[in-house]
């Protein structure tokens, strides 16, 4: 059930894109158990007027910034959320080659009132 967007810097190749997509999917199933199939990711891409970042908490980042926010139901412990992060930094470090630095994850967490997978139902709320 997350909803994944993920903003970096426009000009990267679509093989870049899709490793992005691909590994931080393949870190959410190994530690979160997210299902096979539930998959709903999208890439934005923003150029440098419209990308800004700093070097907060003394990470040093470069223009390869890859900011993943994931939006989900909440109920995920602590521990399973800290293996998502650590997961999703080695395998973009592995493919296509992002620095830890620049792994930036924020996770939203709503109740299962507001999701609608479809049809116009609250499918996690019955």
């Amino acid at each position: 059930m997350p909803i994944t967007r993920i903003a970096i810097r426009a000009g990267k190749p679509e093989t870049y894109k899709k490793a992005l997509l691909d590994q931080i999917y393949e870190a959410m199933r190994e530690t979160v158990q997210i299902k096979d199939g539930d998959r709903f990711m999208t890439i934005t891409e923003h150029d440098e007027s419209a990308f800004a970042h700093g070097d907060f908490l003394g990470i040093q980042r470069s223009d390869d910034l890859v900011q993943i926010q994931v939006f989900w139901t909440s109920g995920k412990s602590a521990e399973a959320k800290l293996a998502m992060y650590r997961a999703i930094v080695e395998r973009l470090g592995r493919e296509p080659g992002v620095r830890p630095e620049d792994v930036l994850i924020s996770v939203v967490e709503t109740g299962a009132e507001n999701w609608s997978f479809g049809n116009g139902e609250a499918q996690l709320a019955k």
